[in-house]
């Protein structure tokens, strides 16, 4: 209570093999999909409390947000953005973001800018007064203007690019959507196909044809992001190979827990 802290609670109970405590289980009327989601529903109302009784509530920072869309193969329904997880749509890439900060964050307001996840650690640097790794190149940017609500803040990202995987799919640059190619299914597509997310978030009508500046436009940023992070067999200057691990074992693998 009496000093700075952070925490990072990733729940990984929604992915497979999915499991929810004997409390929750069976409670839900979405199977064990639903159950888990209750229960994370619930472990955040237990955060929350700590930090009431803490009473440090009023200036701890919290954020509730997720890494995909729904797996519309457990039940989720993204509607009326298209697709889900594992998909370039916007049904796959966007997600619930709730940031609570009393003292800082008025309640009830909305924010329609383009963020992302790796916005949060140059944002959590800047909020505590220092600066992100600088000997790396860092893709997140410093969102806390928008997160305080500050006049005329805007999201500081010029393109957000959409990857399958090692492959390029699709490049945003504020309300359009450029789709170069589908890695999975849409064989018999035409591409590029343009969106206008704001007149048409559900992804159904490509203004392709209408628009070619703004086709050409997209069509350099997404040059960039080649050159930068590289595109299938096309390597990036500034890309960086996978992790790996010798001999990695899962956190739910019996025979690991057995090992321990």
């Amino acid at each position: 209570r009496d000093k700075p802290f952070f925490l990072y609670l990733p729940h990984t109970m929604p992915h497979w093999p999915q499991y929810a405590s004997e409390k929750f289980a069976g409670k839900s009327k979405n199977g064990k999909w639903g159950d888990t989601v209750e229960e994370i529903d619930w472990s955040t109302g237990v955060i929350l409390d700590k930090l009431k009784e803490l009473e440090i509530d009023d200036r701890t920072l919290v954020i509730f947000t997720s890494d995909n869309g729904g797996a519309m193969q457990d039940g989720a329904k993204n509607d009326p953005l298209k697709g889900g997880k594992g998909s370039t749509f916007e049904g796959g890439q966007r997600v619930c973001n709730v940031m609570r900060w009393p003292n800082n964050i008025a309640a009830g307001r909305s924010c329609d800018e383009l963020v992302t996840s790796m916005d949060i650690l140059p944002t959590f640097a800047a909020l505590a007064g220092t600066s992100p790794p600088t000997e790396r190149i860092i893709d997140g940017k410093d969102i806390s203007d928008i997160v305080l609500d500050k006049p005329d803040a805007a999201s500081p990202h010029e393109a957000f690019y959409y990857y399958f995987k090692d492959r390029l799919e699709c490049v945003r640059s504020g309300k359009w959507k450029l789709r170069l190619a589908q890695v999975r299914g849409g064989k018999n597509a035409e591409f590029p196909q343009l969106y206008d997310l704001e007149a048409d978030i559900g992804e159904t009508t490509n203004v392709a044809a209408d628009h070619p500046d703004v086709v050409a436009r997209l069509t350099k940023l997404a040059d960039q992001a080649r050159a930068d992070l590289g595109d299938g067999d096309q390597a990036g200057k500034n890309q960086r190979p996978a992790g790996r691990v010798e001999n990695a074992r899962g956190l739910t693998d019996p025979q690991a827990e057995e090992q321990r």
